[in-house]
């Protein structure tokens, strides 16, 4: 109840501080590139689902899933900050609704990542048993699992919310801003989440580790492809600095109460634009800048889709590259 209330009396003392006008320009500072990165994100989406070779193959089956969690949980964290400004204060079940949302695409990205780090270990270190280890239906039943999981995850959140006396409260309409500290007022529900997210994270950090030093050892084999570990083990360290970003979003709201202790209000207000930015909407746009640039078979559909997208935004810019990018070597 303490970190609850500590949380929320932070939050607001920090969005009652920022005048109007630096409260608008840092929105628009921070929507902005959330509307970048979710454009981007469902630009990569559409792309998974457009062509067959996206569809049939278990890495990008994966990606798609770990993009469509980040994508809602970037959409959901730029709502929420919206409504925060505006001083929009919302009523408990739709809070709920929203944080336990939140929630489930939390703990998903992780656990995807831990699948996806596995699959590349397979892919280097067993290159010819590979097909027959990693299908299709193999990579869809354990998109079920993790999905199954984390909904498992959500519901025990659910019934420990439900501990706290609502019918108690003169009104539903809630009194602070909607955020996952407002709903677990229960000293249990807030144990309960501390000590699962540390679980996740340690878990996904062992298992990502774990696929990296594995990848690297096996890269130092005469057998092995030497140009397919190398990229294998850059995008498990990639893996690794999204997890870390990831598991950063995490302690947000207790890095923000700390740093309060020890600055005055307006410095902790600049603090606070720069953590939401980069604390909670990047980690959100790592997976499209690593696989979008990177993946050879991704990059050029993607820049392909974006460009002539701009072309339609803006038809008097120069359609040269656009041309190009079409004439260039894209899947079929």
């Amino acid at each position: 109840m303490l970190y609850a209330t500590q949380s929320q009396t932070n939050l607001t003392v920090v969005l009652q501080y920022q005048g109007l006008t630096e409260l608008v320009l840092f929105s628009v500072l921070s929507t902005a590139p959330s509307c970048v990165f979710l454009f981007i994100n469902g630009t990569m989406l559409f792309i998974l689902t457009s062509k067959p070779v996206f569809r049939e193959t278990s890495r990008y089956i994966l990606l798609y899933n770990l993009l469509f969690a980040d994508t809602v949980l970037l959409a959901q964290s730029q709502l929420l900050y919206l409504l925060a400004a505006c001083r929009i204060r919302l009523m408990y079940p739709v809070c709920g609704v929203l944080t336990m949302l939140a929630s489930l695409t939390t703990v998903i990205s992780p656990l995807m990542l831990v699948v996806m780090s596995l699959e590349r270990y397979v892919a280097v270190c067993y290159p010819l048993r590979h097909a027959s280890i990693i299908t299709v239906t193999k990579t869809r039943v354990a998109i079920i699992i993790v999905w199954a999981c984390s909904s498992l995850y959500v519901l025990f959140c659910v019934l420990l919310m439900l501990r706290f006396p609502f019918e108690d409260l003169p009104t539903l309409q809630m009194t602070d801003f909607c955020g996952k500290e407002s709903m677990l007022l229960d000293p249990m529900s807030d144990l309960y989440d501390k000590a699962l997210t540390c679980f996740v994270f340690v878990s996904a950090g062992v298992a990502v580790s774990f696929s990296y030093v594995a990848v690297t050892v096996a890269a130092r084999s005469a057998s092995t492809n030497k140009a397919s570990a190398r990229k294998a083990r850059n995008t498990l360290l990639l893996h690794v600095v999204q997890l870390g970003l990831s598991l950063s979003s995490t302690i947000h709201n207790p890095l923000l109460i700390a740093i309060a202790k020890v600055v005055d209000r307006k410095i902790l207000v600049h603090i606070q634009r720069i953590m939401f930015v980069g604390i909670i909407i990047l980690p959100r746009c790592m997976s499209a800048l690593i696989y979008g640039i990177r993946d050879q078979n991704i990059r050029p559909v993607l820049m392909s889709n974006l460009c002539c997208q701009w072309k339609c935004l803006f038809p008097l810019v120069s359609v040269k590259s656009c041309h190009f990018l079409n004439k260039s070597n894209i899947i079929k």
